[in-house]
């Protein structure tokens, strides 16, 4: 089964594959990554896909394409830089 989630945000869109493959556009930039996280600026604010065994299967910025197979968990899209650091992320938690 194949979910698409669109909106009016300079051709954003989100595909998700049978909870194991992701598929964004308008992606401008990525701001972190690991195995079960990666956060990355879109038109639409950040968004952050959680999971476990995440990897990113394609990547380009020209294009604002990312690509990401693993199982997914969440996403989540934060409007403001602001409400992306307010998270108990690892540095939030060091420079407490």
């Amino acid at each position: 089964m194949t979910e698409v989630l669109t909106n009016e945000f300079k051709g954003h869109r989100v595909t998700i594959e049978a909870k194991r493959k992701i598929t964004v556009t308008a992606v401008e930039d990525i701001d972190s990554f690991n195995e079960n996280e990666i956060i990355f600026l879109t038109t639409a604010g950040m968004m952050t896909v959680s999971g476990q065994d995440l990897h990113i299967n394609r990547l380009s910025l020209e294009e604002g394409i990312l690509s990401i197979d693993g199982e997914i968990f969440a996403i989540d899209y934060a409007d403001l830089e602001e409400q992306r650091t307010q998270k108990s992320g690892f540095f939030s938690r060091v420079f407490k």
